[in-house]
């Protein structure tokens, strides 16, 4: 099953499965954008728009998903924000080099088949001071897991990774460094990640 029919398949229920269990770490996540300005935010992996009733109005923002079922449900949460909503894929951004100020991965890194490709992806097109929200579930380096390694061998194939490690991620994205990494549900499996293009 493809991502993009996991995706829509599951619309539907998504926000049922996730609106009330990351209200808190989303919007201390997005409490971290500058509230004055007048800045390109890019939410890649919008998804049905959870994030959105967080967001400061001042700025400008595209969100980017997989599927069209999760870019209508984003739309009837975008109220008055500026959003232009992109049906596209997080490992080949169509935008130009350093275009967004920040660019926002809330679960959407152990989602994508390749975290790599969406990370480096995600530096391209960020400007440099820039910085990038990430909000996800990440086994820590050397972690045995085999609970949720032995999972990941279903869900990887429906809906989410549960055995990406983070720090492997960012190795092959060097002009990303970690500003913050504070665990925040499930024991610290997941965590909010602040980066910032050198």
């Amino acid at each position: 099953m493809s991502l993009r029919h996991s995706y829509t398949v599951i619309a539907p229920l998504y926000d049922a499965l996730l609106a009330t269990a990351g209200t808190g770490v989303r919007a201390a996540s997005l409490g971290q954008l500058p509230q004055q300005g007048d800045l390109n935010i890019l939410i890649s992996g919008i998804g049905s728009g959870l994030d959105l009733p967080y967001l400061p109005p001042c700025h400008r923002y595209v969100g980017l998903d997989l599927t069209a079922a999760m870019l209508r449900r984003a739309r009837s949460r975008a109220g008055g924000l500026r959003l232009n909503l992109i049906q596209g894929n997080s490992m080949s951004l169509p935008f130009a080099d350093g275009y967004f100020d920040h660019v926002v991965l809330h679960l959407i890194l152990a989602i994508v088949p390749d975290a790599n490709a969406c990370l480096r992806e995600t530096a391209r097109v960020l400007k440099p001071g820039g910085s990038v929200l990430i909000l996800d579930k990440f086994l820590k380096p050397g972690e045995t897991a085999w609970i949720r390694r032995t999972l990941n061998l279903l869900s990887q194939h429906i809906v989410t990774r549960l055995d990406v490690v983070f720090e492997e991620v960012l190795a092959g994205v060097p002009e990303l460094k970690v500003e913050a990494d504070v665990p925040v549900l499930a024991g610290g499996w997941f965590r909010r990640i602040r980066l910032v293009k050198k």
